[in-house]
């Protein structure tokens, strides 16, 4: 057949019917085939293999009641785009569990029965700017057990696939894990107190987060045993913790019991007054776990870290001492930290010390080299007082740290006596009470102890942000400071799948290679501040030297009149300054130029790489179909 034969043929309705045919066909077939490839970095739309390997556990189904209003203009468009994605991770579910994750779907309208089910379900509605109402939220029910997520918001899209995996998991568990917590801080809220007239607080997000997947049992700060069932010990903040409850702590721990302790050096967000500030200012509280870590040959440093390659702010409002820490400040190879992103600590300390025999170290969470310990008196300091003779260590200072090995007592001769008040006037001092006879000395098998150098990193205002969505509160995790102390929990507790959830891959990636370039600026620009500090004080000495060594001058005359030689050094001095002041000039202007540059062409490649390659791919098979058509015609 002649190729006009072939042409006419193509372009005649009878062809573009075949042709549509064809492409029916095709979609039909394409459609059979559930298959797909999840090009994303950090594969955003594929679940986890915790999700997974919870949902192959499931012995019976579970059931996913999902709530959206549909239609109409009452829904956002952003809300609609983010629903239609909550359906596909749905779908994933479904696909992944074989059959026993079964979704439905509810469309709840005004007065319908679905709008009485999402209220049976505890699936709040919401409002819009107009004052409409919509519902997007769901509830997972097992047999008899029942957990909702009332609010489905777009801000924590990144936790969805943790917050859905959750709920299955805590509907299908038989009982839930024990957990013990000791606090020096309201972490589950406070009551009223007419009595010291002490206002109630909340819980804080972690305490209901924990609360939610785990049966918490408050631990007291003078506790004499830590009670069998409990399988972690969570300590945040044990401040004026007695000795007779540290020894609760080393024997849980020696009976096979997890721990994990925050302590801080500087806890910003525990201020107490002052008693040696006669104007009744505060100060902020220390914790520590003194006789604990004297036995396993650890230290918390007393002074606060700042680290000029995770600082926060700029300028006039840098804080080297509240560190936004990246990936290179954590350890990749363990589970825990390898899916927490970013993490906020706040005038958070260290650990030092030669460990005990017996006992590894894993180091968690660390400073760049590019740190070093400061006094407390400066670690609010922002700006240029902050960096006032920095002079980096050069080493990594362990922030974060897990133990392992076979622990010993910290109590080498059993049970403390408990401290007993003198007596009063005409009465006699009892005697103690017996030991208990049960001292552990060694742990008879390995156990594993973490430990972290900062307690404010927990607290709502450095872990999340609580947003107002349409009439809702929906807490937004600002960082993965709440995902780290859970995953930490969920992996002691027990299962550790929960903890192998990662977090949604977040579209936005931070600009490392900038961080570094701002951070070797930083080193070269404190590297000469030192140098001009070190050389006002050697002129300051030479000074005092000149001074010295005058004769025939009165005091008076001593301190306001200079000597030639004195007036050459001040000169000296000016000049150096000057020509320092120049080069730290050219340092910000380089600095300037080069991050303008590199946000430039980031922009460039990521706005405009796709587009460009389309197009020259577009050209190449238009030019290939070009010399297809030539050759054909030339036959």
């Amino acid at each position: 057949m002649k190729k006009s034969n072939i042409d006419t043929l193509f372009y005649s309705a009878g062809g573009l019917l075949l042709l549509a045919i064809i492409l029916i066909a095709a979609n039909f077939l394409i459609s059979v085939i559930k298959a797909r490839v999840d090009l994303t970095q950090g594969s955003v739309y594929t679940l986890s293999d915790g999700t997974r390997a919870i949902l192959s556990k499931l012995e019976a189904p579970v059931k996913i009641r999902y709530y959206y209003t549909q239609g109409g203009n009452t829904v956002p468009v952003g809300i609609k785009t983010f629903a239609k994605r909550v359906e596909d991770l749905l779908a994933e579910y479904k696909s992944a569990s074989g059959g026993k994750v079964i979704i439905e779907k509810f469309n709840p309208e005004p007065d319908s029965d679905a709008e009485e089910s999402a209220a049976l379900d505890n699936v709040e509605g919401q409002q819009t700017n107009t004052g409409e109402k919509f519902y997007l939220g769901l509830a997972v029910s097992f047999l008899d057990k029942k957990e909702s997520i009332p609010v489905l918001s777009a801000d924590r899209e990144r936790l969805l696939e943790y917050d859905l995996t959750s709920k299955i998991s805590q509907v299908t568990q038989a009982k839930k894990p024990v957990i013990g917590l000791m606090a020096g801080l309201p972490v589950l809220g406070r009551p009223l107190n007419p009595m010291t007239k002490q206002q109630p607080t909340e819980p804080w997000v972690l305490g209901s987060e924990l609360k939610r997947t785990f049966e918490v049992k408050k631990v007291e700060l003078d506790v004499k045993k830590i009670d069998d069932d409990i399988k972690v010990l969570v300590v945040i903040h044990p401040k004026n913790i007695t000795e007779e409850a540290e020894y609760a702590i080393d024997q849980f721990v020696l009976r096979g019991g997890k721990l994990v302790a925050f302590v801080d050096p500087y806890a910003y967000f525990d201020q107490q007054p002052d008693m040696q500030n006669p104007f009744g200012g505060n100060q902020a509280g220390g914790s520590t776990l003194f006789n604990l870590f004297k036995g396993w040959g650890v230290e918390v440093d007393s002074k606060v870290i700042a680290d000029m390659t995770f600082p926060s702010g700029s300028g006039p409002r840098l804080l080297p001492t509240l560190l936004m820490l990246t990936n290179d400040a954590f350890n990749m190879d363990d589970i825990v930290m390898s899916q927490v992103g970013t993490m906020l600590v706040p005038f958070g300390g260290s650990f030092k010390g030669k460990l005990a025999e017996g006992l590894k170290q894993n180091v968690l969470i660390k400073s760049s080299k590019n740190a070093m310990p400061v006094d407390l008196i400066i670690a609010t300091l922002s700006g240029e007082p902050a960096t006032r003779g920095f002079a980096p260590t050069g080493k990594e200072e362990p922030i974060a740290m897990r133990l392992t090995g076979k622990f010993k007592s910290a109590f080498p001769n059993g049970e403390p006596t408990p401290q007993q008040a003198p007596a009063k006037k005409g009465e006699e001092l009892k005697p103690p009470p017996p030991a208990s006879g049960n001292h552990m000395r060694e742990a008879k098998a390995e156990n594993s102890v973490v430990l972290v150098a900062d307690v404010d990193m927990l607290t709502d205002g450095a872990a999340v942000e609580v947003q107002d969505v349409f009439g809702q509160k929906v807490v937004v995790p600002r960082n993965g400071n709440l995902a780290f102390a859970q995953s930490l929990i969920e992996q002691l507790a027990g299962d550790s799948n929960l903890m192998n959830l990662r977090s949604r891959a977040a579209f936005s990636k931070p600009l490392t290679v900038l961080r570094q370039m701002e951070a070797q600026a930083q080193q070269s620009y404190l590297g000469e501040i030192k140098k001009l500090e070190d050389s006002r004080n050697q002129i300051t000495e030479k000074l005092q030297n000149l001074q010295k060594g005058r004769t025939g001058a009165s005091a008076s005359a001593a301190a306001t009149v200079l000597t030639p030689e004195q007036q050459t050094e001040i000169e000296n001095f000016r000049k150096q300054a000057t020509e320092t002041s120049k080069q730290l000039k050219e340092l910000r202007k380089n600095l300037r130029v080069d991050t303008d540059r590199l946000e430039l062409w980031t922009k460039v490649i990521n706005i405009g790489a796709v587009p460009v390659l389309v197009a020259i791919l577009g050209l190449v098979l238009a030019m290939r179909r070009r010399n297809q058509v030539r050759k054909a015609v030339a036959a």
